[in-house]
């Protein structure tokens, strides 16, 4: 079973057993978290799809580790004015491995 879910702005398609790598959510490594807006569940005898969430559906997913992603430079100028900037950017990520997928009854 499958399920696509939403968090962070991002749109992810998740198994059972899966590790995830996500825009940063509280919880210290090992708490259980639930990522309640799930879009989609297939992989049963039917699909379901929502509009636009799953009602009743949810993901259950375990905290392994708070970590930061790899750093992006950015660098702007402005022609003839002797003017540069460079600057970098880590965004802050929550690694999860998904626990359970439950579809509604």
């Amino acid at each position: 079973m499958y399920a696509v879910i939403q968090t962070g702005g991002k749109q992810y398609r998740v198994e059972e057993g899966e590790m995830l790598s996500v825009e940063r959510l509280t919880g210290e490594p090992g708490a259980t978290i639930d990522l309640d807006q799930v879009l989609m569940i297939g992989g049963g005898e039917a699909v379901l799809v929502g509009s636009p969430t799953v009602a009743g559906a949810r993901v259950v997913g375990q905290v392994v580790r708070q970590t930061r992603g790899r750093k992006i430079r950015v660098f702007t100028y402005k022609r003839r004015k002797k003017y540069a900037r460079r600057i970098g950017h880590r965004q802050a990520q929550t690694v999860i491995r998904i626990q359970s997928i439950q579809a509604p009854v």
